[in-house]
């Protein structure tokens, strides 16, 4: 089966089990390009209270891993590692390309992703990689949780159709105004619970994103200093010997966590 016709059996299956959203379909051209960025939407939009069929889920797998495939996958041989620290590395580019034992995902408080079509955070780029099974098994998480998750601390998911084995989920400060001393704190909370996670489930390497950056409006380099301090202090504290990759996506994250890790 060619792309194009898997794309169309989703966009088919999602339609009928949601046939409100068909005003929306109308609004896209008929070019794969765009049919491809309807299906994204639809499946940002689509809530996990039904049960996906077998059918589905195949085609889905199918189509996600072979354009997987057409982008490449990353492992930390073609990273560049922190001169002071040999288990520390930079890496820019797209998270959902990395061949590691687990990426980090900045998560909101609801934690099933982001529900804004084709939105540009790093929540919808990864479950929209992943496929719906991540939507659903962290809705499983959140029933049984029967709250939302905390600020500061995280929690662990299967990865799916991304590279990586596992997806960690963790939820930053939102900062509203002046940066203040619990949000510095709440930041570092987020690091040491990712670690403490990836290690209690047996990871050996692990990317963080920005967390918070962006849509969560942390200035940049405190957010970098804070992600540097925070997996020293854990290593210094543990003895841990986990690889860890600081992944970024902007140039103004590079340049300052090429400062903070010296590496020119």
């Amino acid at each position: 089966m060619e792309q194009a016709e898997r794309i169309q059996r989703l966009i088919d299956y999602l339609l009928e089990e949601e046939p409100q959203y068909r005003f929306l379909a109308a609004q896209f051209p008929r070019d794969p390009k765009n049919q491809r960025r309807l299906l994204r939407s639809l499946m940002n939009l689509r809530f996990p209270d039904k049960e996906l069929s077998a059918s589905f889920l195949r085609i889905q797998d199918a189509l996600l891993q072979e354009e997987l495939r057409e982008k490449g996958t990353v492992s930390i041989a073609e990273m560049t590692p922190a001169s002071k620290d040999p288990h520390s590395f930079l890496w820019q580019g797209d998270i959902t390309r990395l061949n590691v034992d687990a990426i980090v995902n900045a998560a909101n408080a609801q934690m099933l992703g982001c529900f804004v079509p084709c939105h540009g955070c790093i929540d919808n780029a990864i479950h929209s990689a992943a496929g719906l099974q991540l939507r659903e098994e962290c809705a499983e998480i959140m029933r049984l949780q029967g709250h939302e998750e905390p600020t500061g601390s995280a929690k662990i998911t299967r990865a799916y159709n991304l590279p990586c084995k596992y997806v960690i989920h963790t939820v930053g400060p939102i900062v509203r105004g002046r940066v203040t001393h619990e949000e510095e704190e709440l930041l570092a909370d987020c690091y040491r619970s990712c670690l403490e996670l990836a290690e209690k489930n047996g990871v050996t390497s692990i990317a963080f994103c920005c967390i918070s950056t962006g849509e969560f409006h942390f200035p940049n380099r405190r957010a970098a200093e804070i992600a540097v301090e925070s997996v020293a202090a854990y290593r210094k504290r543990t003895g841990s010997d986990i690889n860890v990759i600081f992944n970024v996506f902007k140039d103004v994250d590079l340049k300052i966590y090429m400062e903070l890790l010296n590496i020119s």
